[in-house]
Order: C-alpha cells, then sequence, then structure tokens
C-alpha cells in the first residue's frame, strides 16, 4: 500500500493511506505530492492515482511502457560477490527474499506479491495473484522485497549471492528490453523491471535441456543483476552461428537466439562420455551468457563428499581410518 506525503508551501505533511491522500487532495489541490516511487515532488493536479475521476477501472500501463528506476551499483568480491545499489531519493530496488546483506536507515523495505513492476491503488487482486503466480512456476518465492530510498540524498542497499560465483549486470535496455534466464538466476533489479515466465515449446528441451520447460523472462528498460556459478563467459553469435553448450552452463540469453538439443554421439559416449545423453545448441544471432560451475554441479560433488553412514568421506578407505581424522583435526 502507498504511503503519501503532502507539501504547502514548503511544509510537508503526512503520512496519510491511499483513501486519506484521495481526501488530502480534494480538499486541498494547490501543493505538491511524493510517495515510493516517485524521483521527485509533483504537483497534486498531475498525481492521476489520486484523482476522483481515475477510477478503480483505470489499466496500468503494459511493461514496455514502464520507466524503471535509474539506479547506480558497484559489485564487490571476487568468488563469493554481492551488488551494492546506489539510490536516489525515491528510487527503489526489488531483491528475491532472503538475498538482503545490509542497507542504510533510510532504505526502507516492504514484502510485495510478485515484482513490484506495477505501482499504483490500481492494480487489482487478480493482478497481483498472476503476479506472485509466476513466480511460483519459476520455483522461486510468492514474494518478492522491495527497497526504497525514503530519505534525502543517496543510500545504499547490498544483496549478497547465494553460492559462489559471479554477479553479472545487464541493462535491458541494450538487449532489446527483454532476457530468458534460469529459473534461479535472478537477484535483484530496478524497481520497474517485470519477471515473468518463458515457455519451452519443444518437448525435448524442455525434458532434457537442464533448464525445464519453464524459465525467466526479465522485462524492462532498467539493469537487473543475474547470479551465476563460477565464472561467466559472454558470446556473440552471429546469424547461423551454432555453439553446444553442456545443459547445465547456460545462464541467461537473448529471445533471438535458437535453443534445442543434439545427442551426444553414439552409445558408448553416452555410457561412458560422463556428458549425458544431450548437449545445448544455441544459434545465432544474439548474446548467450554461460557459466563455468553450475549449482546442480556443485551439490553433487558436496554430496558425494558427504561421510556415508557408519563414518568415512573421501578417505573412508584409509588403513588409519578414524584415527587418522584425528590425526588431521578432523575429530
Amino acid at each position: 500500500m502507498n504511503v503519501w506525503y503532502f507539501s504547502y508551501d514548503g511544509k510537508s505533511t503526512g503520512p496519510f493511506d491511499h483513501a486519506r491522500a484521495m481526501e488530502q487532495a480534494a480538499a486541498n489541490p494547490k501543493g505538491h505530492v511524493w510517495r515510493a516511487g516517485f524521483t521527485d515532488w509533483l504537483p497534486i493536479s498531475e498525481a492521476a492515482e489520486l484523482s476522483r475521476t481515475a477510477g478503480a477501472a483505470a489499466v496500468p500501463p503494459p511493461a514496455s511502457q514502464r520507466v524503471p528506476d535509474d539506479i547506480e551499483f558497484k559489485i564487490y568480491g571476487s568468488e563469493m560477490q554481492f551488488v551494492e545499489v546506489i539510490l536516489d531519493s525515491g528510487e527503489s530496488a526489488i531483491a528475491e527474499a532472503g538475498a538482503l546483506m545490509y542497507k542504510d536507515q533510510t532504505v526502507q523495505l516492504a514484502t510485495i506479491f510478485g515484482d513490484g513492476s506495477v505501482t499504483g491503488s490500481n492494480k487489482g487482486l487478480i493482478d497481483k495473484l498472476f503476479g506472485a503466480g509466476k513466480r511460483i512456476l519459476t520455483g522461486e518465492s510468492l514474494f518478492t522485497t522491495l527497497f526504497t530510498h525514503t530519505g534525502t540524498g543517496k543510500a545504499r542497499v547490498a544483496f549478497a549471492a547465494p553460492y559462489p560465483g559471479t554477479i553479472l549486470p545487464v541493462n535491458l535496455k541494450d538487449l532489446g528490453g527483454r532476457l530468458i534466464c534460469q529459473k534461479d538466476s535472478f537477484l535483484c533489479a530496478a524497481r520497474g523491471v517485470s519477471i515473468g515466465i518463458h515457455f519451452q515449446r519443444r518437448i525435448l528441451t524442455g525434458l532434457f535441456g537442464g533448464e525445464g520447460f519453464i524459465m525467466q523472462k526479465l522485462e524492462g528498460d532498467g539493469l537487473v543483476f543475474v547470479h551465476a556459478g563460477g565464472v561467466v563467459v559472454e558470446r556473440d553469435l552471429g546469424p547461423g552461428e551454432a555453439l553446444h553448450v553442456d545443459t547445465g552452463c547456460l545462464v541467461a540469453l537473448q529471445d533471438s537466439v535458437d535453443y534445442d538439443l543434439q545427442q551426444v554421439g553414439g552409445i558408448r559416449s553416452i555410457l561412458f562420455g560422463g556428458e549425458g545423453l544431450f548437449l545445448v545448441t544455441l544459434r545465432g544471432p544474439g548474446r548467450v551468457w554461460l557459466q563455468s560451475l553450475p549449482f546442480s554441479r556443485l551439490a553433487g560433488r558436496m554430496l558425494a563428499a558427504v561421510p556415508q553412514r557408519g563414518g568415512g568421506g573421501r578417505d573412508e578407505g584409509s588403513i588409519l581410518g578414524p584415527v587418522g581424522d584425528i590425526l588431521r583435526g578432523d575429530r
């Protein structure tokens, strides 16, 4: 729910909920108004949400017409990175639940349904549920967290990567306003970026492509931050140019890139090659991002190193057994 502040002759008053703000605007329209998401104070007459004629049936602008907040950022670290987002007064960022590392006192957080890409009181319950439902389909939480700078000057909020890897800043405006990425790669973004779903239409690609039938679709003109495992490499594919990739190493791609599967080889390669049944075939034109350490591969190695029942791990065949663990300081 939006919280409103009014200013008359340099003196501010508030906060007001939306109903009281409507009454205030009708009673005294000769002033200015501000709420989270505004970059500056607006004349009350220009705040369409407070107009009595706006009505509940007003339709919010499509994602392609929403203007995301123009945020600054800095990425710290190498293997375990975090991104610090710098907000001007009134600017907001959205992030996955649990991604927060730290924030300044003037940055207020609110838990919202969906991605918060549509603002205003005219967004109905059905729209909110639909936005939240898209996140469930991509394997994410029902909620995202909105961080808004409510003070003056600049404020900082930082978000940490969930596992070792690379945080990749991507300006959607440079990619035609859309990016397709793996389900769990989104970390944070400027408010106004829409987080949707992308369906794989090919059955084999959905079953064996490593990403399933549903991927994330990020739309807008602002900055998004995508997290990948290990080192990230970026490739620009020309028209018709093809690249074969392990099914777990694809992070993101432009929607102009064709995504298909190719069988690894003969029976011997399938059984003993260690690369599975298929490789992903990416065919240009467009840009793709690849990761050197998929989380599934990292998790598999960690599980393989977990001691089995009865003790023992990597050296469980050692003749020293528990005595060796003591000597190494493991116990």
